[in-house]
């Protein structure tokens, strides 16, 4: 599915966009979750500090 995702993003002009996957901790369990996002490249910077 990964491959279908990067092919349509390269196809219609997806180069200034940027994958953010970040590890977040559960306070219950301890484990960790990740979430994906797809951003713009010049708000790479601001969805990671918040």
């Amino acid at each position: 599915m990964a491959k279908k995702v990067v092919a349509t993003l390269k196809k219609e002009g997806g180069k200034g966009f940027a994958k953010i996957i970040k590890a977040i901790k559960s306070d219950k369990t301890g484990a960790y979750t990740f979430k994906e996002e797809i951003v713009p490249v010049d708000q790479v910077q601001a969805t990671l500090k918040g």
